[in-house]
């Protein structure tokens, strides 16, 4: 990979995680960021990322407590949060050299799920 491809990943600090999302992050045993979100029906996602390696993981657990989804992705460029009255949203933008994309997640009032990525 060439020095100039290089993007940082831009992560917003703990209290503004907080600030947006009502729970702070706690760190696993590499030094990841992770936060368990739970929607109105009590299933949750289990979001980490991780800044210097550019890495998120998505872990979607239904209200039985089974995981429905596990999704890693690296090269991240950019992680955003938004919260309205009744919402909870995240954003985490990418950037590969090759593809440009986003992954926009809704915790509440109800999860969603959207990923795109395609080629520049």
């Amino acid at each position: 990979m060439k020095a100039d491809m290089y993007r940082e990943f831009l992560t917003p600090d703990d209290e503004e995680v907080y600030e947006a999302t009502g729970e702070w992050p706690e760190s696993d045993e590499s030094g990841a960021r992770v936060l368990t979100l739970r929607d109105d029906s009590g299933q949750s996602i289990i979001f980490s990322y991780d800044a210097p390696a550019r890495s998120v993981r998505i872990r979607w657990v239904n209200d039985r407590g089974v995981e429905m989804l596990d999704f890693f992705r690296e090269s991240a460029t950019r992680l955003s949060f938004a919260s309205g009255q009744s919402t909870k949203h995240m954003s985490i933008d990418f950037h590969t050299g090759e593809c440009v994309g986003v992954m926009e997640i809704q915790v509440t009032p109800h999860l969603w799920v959207r990923d795109r990525l395609l080629f520049q």
